[in-house]
């Protein structure tokens, strides 16, 4: 059995100052707070922190700008980019997205428009590419005074005596290094650093995804006002995004089982193109595209960490946990839980006896919105979630709450978690119907052919 990464910290950091001393703690340490990781997280944590007048050195393991997927933001990402001053840079870059387009078995399409929302904010967001979000959120943090060291791989956390740690690390060179810190906040994304070496990353037992993608040039577009929308096809074995980005591009790419991926023979393109063909309208979508670059493939796609936190340190976005992205909700937990970790941070280096209250609600509404995508992601290619997105209908308000958790509106608004548990009951009643009413024909052949 491992040992709890808790416990070896509690017994460590037992004689951490209860006050904030602030100037004497600067004596110890090489910075306040250490974070891992220069994406969409820990460039929020970094800013927000750096603002609040706390010193913060952020070390990534690339140099920026570099390709990432994760395309689609979520209306509810907006709130935090105007928080962090960056909202109108963000808009210049990105392709305006009003809605999220979800095409039936009959080829029609069901646009679910943002600002049909219940209890709406914003009413739309932004599609943007990576390799500029990323990089103009860690020169902003860079801006606001955050340390920031490129070309950084963090190889070990370890707990100081007299509180704190030390994190080891290595340049793109190899000449290691280390840096000592108050509070380290783990925001590497996938790599989740101290997930692995507490060995808290467990994978989900039902969502054991993979993925294939790449950016492609003259992929028709949805027309009119549509043109910015993200749009889902379903497929046999998985699921398809098209994201339309600036300069023409649209990122493509399908998850599915590993199993049906294990099945590819022959070049990595041609097998993705296949697989996206494999939906008839994405085929006709699809009719004069060209590959841009070089497409690429990953695997083992949902998985959590079973602690989150503990004394001196947290996981903030995917460091956590990570759910399959079909409705694009990675960028926008990302930056939530970060923005959010900043608060609890700077509220802990002012007073630790708050620490563990913090960190229990922190995680607990995290929890919460996670637990609320994945009951949808469970369920999406389900014969029973087809007929109700193919059938919206808004009764008490159902759709309109559907629709806000598109958006990413699945914490704190009571009025949209109270009817997302309708919508449940609509679900399971739905089923029973479906069930009694038999077998029916195979969808139409507009609908797969993977």
């Amino acid at each position: 059995m491992r040992a709890d990464p808790n416990d070896r910290f509690d017994t460590l950091q037992s004689a951490r100052p209860t006050t904030d001393l602030r100037t004497e703690q600067n004596r110890h340490h090489d910075t306040d707070v250490l974070v891992i990781g220069g994406g969409p997280a820990g460039s929020t944590a970094a800013t927000l922190l750096a603002r609040q007048g706390w010193r913060v050195r952020l070390l990534e393991k690339e140099r920026h700008p570099r390709f990432h997927i994760g395309e689609s933001l979520l209306p509810m990402n907006l709130p935090i980019l105007e928080r962090l001053g960056v909202l109108e840079q963000v808009a210049a870059i990105g392709t305006y997205k009003p809605a999220a387009d979800f095409p039936g078995d009959d080829g029609e399409y069901r646009s679910f428009r943002f600002d049909r929302a219940l209890g709406r904010r914003d009413d739309h967001a932004y599609q943007v590419r990576r390799s500029e979000f990323d990089q103009l959120l860690l020169q902003h943090a860079t801006a606001e005074g955050a340390d920031i060291a490129e070309e950084m791989t963090v190889e070990s956390v370890e707990a100081r005596d007299d509180g704190g740690f030390r994190v080891s690390c290595r340049n793109a060179g190899g000449d290691a290094s280390s840096v000592s810190a108050r509070y380290v906040i783990d925001a590497s994304g996938r790599e989740t650093v101290l997930g692995r070496q507490f060995g808290l990353k467990q994978q989900h037992p039902r969502h054991r995804s993979a993925a294939i993608f790449g950016h492609y040039r003259s992929v028709s577009r949805r027309p009119g006002e549509d043109a910015g929308n993200i749009t889902i096809y379903r497929l046999a074995r998985g699921w398809v995004w098209m994201i339309p980005l600036a300069d023409g591009v649209m990122s493509v790419g399908a998850v599915c089982d590993p199993d049906f991926l294990k099945q590819r023979r022959g070049a990595l393109d041609r097998f993705l193109l296949d697989t996206v063909c494999g939906n008839a309208d994405a085929r006709e979508r699809m009719r004069d595209a060209e590959l841009v670059g070089e497409p690429q493939a990953t695997g083992n796609y949902s998985y959590a960490c079973r602690e989150i936190g503990g004394r001196g340190w947290l996981l903030v976005g995917d460091a956590y946990a990570f759910v399959d992205p079909i409705f694009s909700s990675g960028v926008f937990l990302a930056m939530d839980s970060a923005a959010r970790a900043a608060d609890l941070v700077d509220q802990t280096l002012r007073d630790p006896k708050q620490e563990t209250r913090l960190q229990r609600e922190y995680r607990r509404r995290l929890d919460r919105g996670l637990g609320e995508f994945t009951w949808f992601i469970e369920r999406f290619n389900t014969p029973v979630m087809r007929e109700l997105f193919q059938n919206p209908r808004n009764t008490w308000q159902v759709e309109q709450a559907v629709i806000a958790m598109l958006a990413g509106d699945v914490f704190d608004n009571r009025p949209v978690l109270k009817r997302l548990r309708v919508f449940r009951l609509i679900y399971a009643i739905t089923a029973l119907r479906l069930r009694l009413r038999g077998p029916r024909k195979a969808p139409s052949t507009r609908a797969e052919a993977a």
